[in-house]
């Protein structure tokens, strides 16, 4: 089996669009939740707090030409993906075209824009509106689509609409094909826009926050006082590259995937099951070739809804007990669903590298229902470990757990 290394990143978030301005943030224990009056015309939505992305300029080669099969969440998935393939050095290099690189990616839905023309056109009978780009903007998988058509990546493609593990299995199915060998690099991550027609999906389970008039103090993960979700946008790829052709070209290597593992409750669409998400990480462990000890750090999934933050800390006790340091980068950034895997993955890479580690933001007072955990608090931990683990769980049970080790080259 082929080793895998990660070898580029490139993200737009709420937090920034790179490294530098992320780790500021973070540091500056203050989330990106703002206020949506843009909402304000939906009548019977109950939350009016989202997270948009930082504001970011797309380069001239994005023109009309090029945009016009593109709806936000493609715009932003294929700049990420652009600006990945710089940090890894391969931009413009014939292994992109060759065949050899393949993309895995996801988002829950398409553009919802697009969506609300055929909606229209069912409801008025009439195909006033719908373009013949309508439909390329409103497939799950049209990020994954328009990132190869923009990039000429010309090897297999992974397509991954599975909610809020969107993200996350596309990297893992990414360094599933490297690791094989049939593919020698993966453009692998995830993306999403935000609108209000995601915020009523999770308002109609009363899993959304309605502190709107107190933006900076929800979400609130794994907190006695949590309402909800707040709900997020953006997008992020990560690079992923077998480790002889890395080196063999002197790319520099951010950190190695060593463990993924991914199952499905097999129970209901919306209750998450403590059981089979220890499992996830079992098998992530099991492919990692680790024992639970060998893990410094648990990226949470942490959405603040009760049944999700009670089920996941049972879960995580289950497989590490007390000692396990943990957090939820939600905190800050609410909850981005597909891309949410890959941006929390590429986040806790860099926290790995940078030997500090964020904190649960507004965890006054650990909800009893919650299992005991090492839930960072206050200003956050410095803390230096080689191996981290990043887990997401999405509706419909689906499951998954990503190990990725510190990089060091006398491994």
């Amino acid at each position: 089996m082929k080793r895998v290394v990660v070898t580029g990143a490139g993200a737009i978030s709420p937090l920034g669009h790179d490294w530098p301005t992320v780790l500021q943030a973070l540091r500056g224990l203050r989330n990106a939740v703002r206020v949506m009056h843009e909402w304000d015309c939906y009548e019977g939505l109950n939350t009016r707090l989202g997270v948009p992305v930082l504001p970011y300029a797309l380069p001239e080669h994005y023109n009309r030409k090029v945009l016009r099969s593109m709806g936000r969440v493609a715009q932003m998935g294929t700049r990420a993906s652009e600006l990945a393939l710089a940090d890894a050095g391969l931009l413009g290099d014939p292994l992109v075209r060759s065949g050899q690189m393949g993309i895995s990616y996801g988002s829950s839905a398409g553009s919802p824009a697009a969506i609300g023309d055929f909606g229209r056109m069912i409801l008025g009978k009439t195909t006033e509106g719908i373009t013949a780009n309508t439909y390329i903007k409103m497939m799950s998988h049209t990020a994954a689509v328009n990132i190869g058509v923009f990039l000429g990546i010309t090897g297999r493609i992974i397509t991954t609409s599975s909610a809020c593990a969107s993200g996350s299995q596309g990297i893992g199915y990414a360094y599933e094909a490297v690791q094989s060998g049939r593919q020698v690099a993966m453009v692998a991550g995830g993306a999403e826009e935000l609108d209000a027609v995601d915020a009523a999906v999770f308002d109609t389970l009363f899993a959304t926050s309605v502190r709107n008039g107190e933006p900076a103090l929800t979400p609130r993960p794994f907190d006695t006082a949590r309402d909800g979700l707040v709900l997020g946008e953006g997008a992020c790829t990560l690079v992923l590259e077998e480790l002889e052709h890395a080196q063999g070209r002197g790319a520099r290597i951010l950190a190695e995937v060593i463990g993924y593992g991914t199952n499905s409750d097999g129970a209901h669409v919306t209750q998450p099951q403590s059981g089979t998400m220890a499992q996830a990480m079992r098998l992530a462990l099991a492919d990692a070739g680790l024992p639970p000890s060998a893990i410094g750090y648990v990226n949470a999934h942490g959405t603040a809804t009760e049944h999700g933050d009670v089920a996941e800390s049972a879960a995580t006790h289950a497989v590490f007990g007390e000692r396990i340091p943990i957090a939820s980068l939600k905190s800050y950034m609410g909850h981005t669903l597909g891309a949410c895997g890959a941006l929390e993955a590429w986040m806790a890479i860099e926290m790995m590298r940078e030997g500090w580690f964020a904190p649960n933001l507004n965890l006054q007072s650990v909800d009893p229902a919650c299992a005991p955990l090492d839930y960072i608090r206050g200003e956050g931990r410095a803390l230096q470990t080689d191996v981290v683990m990043s887990n997401n769980f999405a509706f419909g049970g689906i499951n998954t757990s990503l190990i990725f080790r510190r990089w060091q080259d006398a491994r």
